[in-house]
């Protein structure tokens, strides 16, 4: 099974390149007013291992206290 289509295919890069997992970038660049608003996070690169950590408990990825800040990186974008 192949990507599902997304309408708006910059944003979409753009949201990945910032850090959203790929459900949520595509949802997000699906929607019917995408591109048009919206506020911009922080790359994960510039975060800290702290804050990557806290988003990593929130949105529940398992064995987080494991991982370095690649690692949390990665399970992020990637949840």
């Amino acid at each position: 099974m192949g990507r599902p289509s997304i309408k708006n295919e910059k944003q979409y890069e753009a949201l990945r390149n910032q850090g959203y997992g790929k459900e949520k970038a595509a949802r997000i660049a699906n929607t019917q007013n995408a591109g048009k608003n919206g506020g911009s996070s922080e790359k994960y690169e510039k975060r800290s291992k702290k804050e990557l950590y806290e988003q990593a408990k929130k949105i529940g990825i398992d064995g987080r206290s494991k991982m370095d800040k690649e690692e949390l990186i990665d399970a992020l974008r990637n949840h």
